[in-house]
């Protein structure tokens, strides 16, 4: 039973992680900015 309560809450934990990643990149105003934002994305281990 505990072990489906930490499964469950490691998927909502990722999906939160990935909606927070996407807003970040969605705020992009151009390809240029977008590229520097996931090569930092990329550089620092996603943490924004």
């Amino acid at each position: 039973m505990f072990a489906i309560i930490l499964e469950k809450l490691s998927i909502w934990f990722e999906a939160a992680e990935q909606r927070r990643r996407e807003e970040y990149l969605a705020q992009s105003s151009d390809v240029v900015q977008l590229e520097k934002r996931i090569r930092a994305l990329e550089t620092n281990g996603y943490n924004i």
